[in-house]
């Protein structure tokens, strides 16, 4: 599954956009969106989703309506 972040929570602090190693994470209306077509979920590069560990204000969350990631 892919990530997204909830637009109403999110203060554009940019920490997610910068941690993201897939360049998923872009900018928006002055919020932060996620690409899900991008989003690995950090799989093969990290543990844990880095956006979700450094988001601050803890505004990011499964998308479940996105399949779960398989890498290949």
């Amino acid at each position: 599954m892919a990530y997204k972040i909830n637009g109403s929570e999110c203060t554009a602090c940019a920490a997610c956009e910068a941690d993201c190693p897939n360049d998923a994470i872009y900018e928006k209306s002055g919020v932060y969106a996620i690409k899900p077509d991008l989003c690995t979920e950090c799989v093969g590069e990290y543990d844990e989703p880095q956006c979700v560990i450094n988001c601050p204000v803890d505004c990011i969350k499964v998308d479940k309506s996105v399949p779960r990631y398989q890498a290949n």
